[in-house]
């Protein structure tokens, strides 16, 4: 079977301009790579995000990292900037919002399994879909011969879809590989489209499939 995902053109972040009314960064980021060590980073980058006053959650697992900080412009950057200093998240990508107060009240830095539950075998790490530009994804989807799957939980499909995309009402992630099992055949959907919000849950779907 033949997955794809839209492509992260750069590891840069969203292009949104700060208003001095919103001093509050919020910055969201992801990065697949082998952590052998999750529970030394563990207390180092939590102390870090405190000297920093920059507070929200960053999950450290052995296939990565997951996360969503805020704080001050100075505080954010400086953690960011902590994180690619090794070299395993040199290239991390993050993206950025702004609002008026802290979304979050304290720095975690919590150690679990995945970096979002699915609770199955997928490693993006060994294996993962075709990345697709965005220039080429409407082209793609428009293949009679390939099959869209929206991976996003099913409240967020009501803000918007692509046409012929395929809901799997899932209210959970974990949910996802048991409607796979239950709706797909290997041999009748040779090519499958996969998108979602922030980018993580097409990197497992597409290794999932693989």
């Amino acid at each position: 079977m033949t997955t794809y995902r839209p492509l992260n053109t750069d590891n840069k972040p969203s292009p949104l301009v700060q208003n001095v009314t919103d001093p509050i960064v919020c910055a969201t980021f992801y990065h697949f790579v082998e952590v052998e060590n999750p529970e030394e980073l563990q207390p180092v980058w939590k102390q870090f995000m405190m000297d920093h006053d920059v507070t929200g959650t960053i999950l450290v697992t052995p296939e990565g990292i997951n996360s969503t900080i805020s704080g001050e412009r100075e505080g954010v950057d400086a953690v960011l900037a902590m994180i690619r200093s090794d070299e395993r998240f040199a290239t991390m990508a993050h993206k950025e919002s702004f609002t008026k107060e802290r979304p979050f009240k304290k720095a975690k830095v919590k150690l679990k399994r995945e970096t979002i539950p699915m609770n199955y075998k997928a490693d993006p790490n060994k294996i993962v879909g075709t990345y697709v530009s965005p220039e080429d994804w409407n082209d793609l989807i428009s293949d009679p011969d390939v099959i869209t799957i929206d991976t996003r939980n099913d409240y967020e499909l009501h803000l918007g879809t692509f046409k012929g995309a395929v809901n799997p009402k899932t209210k959970t992630f974990k949910e996802l590989p048991q409607w796979v099992a239950e709706n797909m055949d290997t041999k009748k959907h040779k090519k499958v489209a996969m998108f979602c919000t922030g980018g993580i849950r097409c990197e497992k779907s597409t290794a999932f499939l693989k």
